[in-house]
């Protein structure tokens, strides 16, 4: 429950304002420099204006509020000391408020409005402190050829113009996907050009809101949230966006991803993917599916794969089909079903799982390859998977085998790098090799002699990499391509890099998109 904030713990409004005419925020940041020397994710206390790193940080903020939490020994607490309790705290970044108390994000104020009094004064500080830093930056610009965010294309200086995006607490999960699904070019397109949709009206219109978990709003749109935030990444901004109001979003129609721990990048992507499909499916902003389909005729001509009922952009490009094909090996009974899906999980043979890299001269590298054939091959079922067969009226032991029955126009492959043992789930490190461009999954096809030839030729759009040795723990970055550049995504943090980095990567999803048109490359 979201309690009532005490107007005392809003004081620290006052201490900021005192504080502006001598250093104000930069004299409380430089105090929380001095305790871990980090200036990274600040938060202001609301009792005394102290400033520390945040919960996501070195957790000094949190720290600050235990210590006032210590009774005072060999003197008598007034009733002042004991209600001024260091409880409440706002993030100088988001300017979101959080009580240590509630262990929550709270969105109330006090009757007099002083949380949002100290919002603003906390804005003017920070858009102050911009102008300057603005203009500091144009001259550098101006008076400096070196600088890391230009780069030289045929004799011409350009600008970087991909933005990152914050990390909001072991979110790194979330913004390797949105990075990787912000560079397909037709899917990230098709949600930049639907209508926005305005969710507050009246007094609420084109103010921001401060979500907590505890929040009993229903009125979000998973879909218009990550129209906005495709919208952002590619805007030339300088300064990392915080995807908090998507993950509002998230929080609330995948509970899987409540909180704060660390998340598995492959599971959210298909949560993710399913539910822009349903809600797309019931329509957007009022307008219905359908209509919103016939926008873009090259969507609405190959919506041939449906999942869940009616087809959506999500099908349109990701969704492909599959043939299962089981042989009973007892009467020979073939049973065939049709799977659609969004993503193909691959196993990384057994062979290849102590080679860690490319480098190793013990066998030979793992390819993505070896990766389609294990998927592919025919293979026996075993004693826990038997087959029911109709015409033996019986379980029998029976051969599986896929094939590809169509085609996606983006082939996304999840390499299953982690898998269960008796006690914990452990993390195959084994590096894979992969093609840039000219994937040929012609040889996968169920009727190969009715695709032409580009049309099973896919070239790669980005990657997704964890780094470390657990699902549960670790970090997830991307590589992605855009206009014929190569870039890192780590979080707040994006680099030009080159083909011979991405190589080298040990992928976790890769994303093809299929060739169009007509180019020479080496097949893989």
């Amino acid at each position: 429950m979201l309690r009532r904030l005490d107007p005392r713990r809003a004081s620290g409004r006052r201490d900021l304002e005192r504080s502006q005419n001598s250093g104000g925020r930069g004299r409380s940041l430089s105090s929380a420099r001095e305790v871990c020397r980090s200036n990274k994710s600040p938060w202001v206390c609301l009792t005394c204006s102290s400033v520390h790193c945040g919960r996501y940080v070195n957790g000094h903020a949190k720290k600050h509020y235990e210590d006032a939490q210590i009774p005072l020994t060999n003197h008598k607490k007034s009733e002042k000391q004991e209600k001024a309790q260091h409880t409440v705290c706002m993030d100088c970044s988001s300017y979101s408020t959080y009580c240590y108390r509630c262990d929550d994000f709270v969105i109330n104020d006090t009757k007099l409005g002083l949380v949002q009094k100290v919002r603003e004064h906390l804005q003017n500080l920070e858009n102050s402190a911009f102008t300057a830093d603005r203009h500091r930056k144009r001259k550098l610009l101006e008076n400096s050829s070196l600088n890391s965010k230009l780069l030289k294309v045929n004799g011409s200086t350009t600008a970087i113009c991909a933005t990152g995006l914050r990390n909001l607490g072991n979110t790194c999960f979330m913004n390797a996907i949105l990075q990787s699904l912000s560079n397909i070019e037709q899917f990230c397109c098709y949600f930049k050009a639907l209508p926005a949709v305005e969710l507050r009206n009246g007094k609420t219109a084109g103010r921001r809101t401060y979500h907590t978990r505890s929040q009993g709003d229903s009125n979000v749109s998973l879909v218009e949230e990550f129209r906005k935030t495709l919208c952002a990444l590619w805007q030339g901004s300088q300064t990392a966006f915080s995807p908090e109001s998507l993950f509002y979003v998230v929080w609330k129609i995948m509970p899987n991803f409540r909180g704060y721990q660390q998340q598995d990048a492959h599971e959210f992507m298909r949560y993710l993917l399913d539910h822009l499909h349903l809600e797309l499916q019931g329509g957007f902003n009022g307008i219905s599916r359908s209509s919103i389909l016939q926008e873009n005729s090259t969507l609405s001509a190959s919506n041939k794969c449906c999942i869940n009922g009616a087809s959506t952009v999500v099908t349109a490009i990701f969704g492909g089909i599959l043939q299962n094909e089981v042989n009973c090996l007892i009467c020979g009974t073939e049973s065939r079903k049709f799977d659609p899906f969004l993503d193909l999980s691959l196993d990384i043979p057994s062979q290849f799982r102590n080679k860690r890299s490319k480098n190793q001269e013990n066998g030979p590298v793992c390819s993505l390859r070896d990766c389609l054939r294990s998927f592919t091959d025919l293979e026996e079922l075993d004693e826990t998977e038997l087959y029911m067969c109709h015409k033996c009226k019986k379980k029998q032991k029976s051969t599986k085998k896929f094939w590809i029955q169509k085609l996606p126009k983006v082939l996304c492959l999840h390499l299953k790098r982690f898998h269960w043992t008796a006690y914990l789930r452990n993390k195959v490190d084994t590096y894979v090799e992969f093609p840039l461009r000219g994937l040929d999954m012609k040889c996968y096809l169920l009727e190969p002699e009715n695709s032409g030839p580009e049309n099973c030729l896919y070239d790669l759009a980005a990657v997704v990499v964890h780094h470390g040795s657990g699902v549960g723990s670790g970090h997830y970055t991307a590589y992605a391509t855009h206009e014929g550049r190569w870039f890192h995504f780590n979080d707040s943090t994006v680099t030009l890099t080159d083909e011979d980095t991405v190589v080298k990567a040990k992928a976790y999803i890769l994303f093809y998109v299929e060739r169009q048109a007509k180019a020479g490359s080496d097949k893989l």
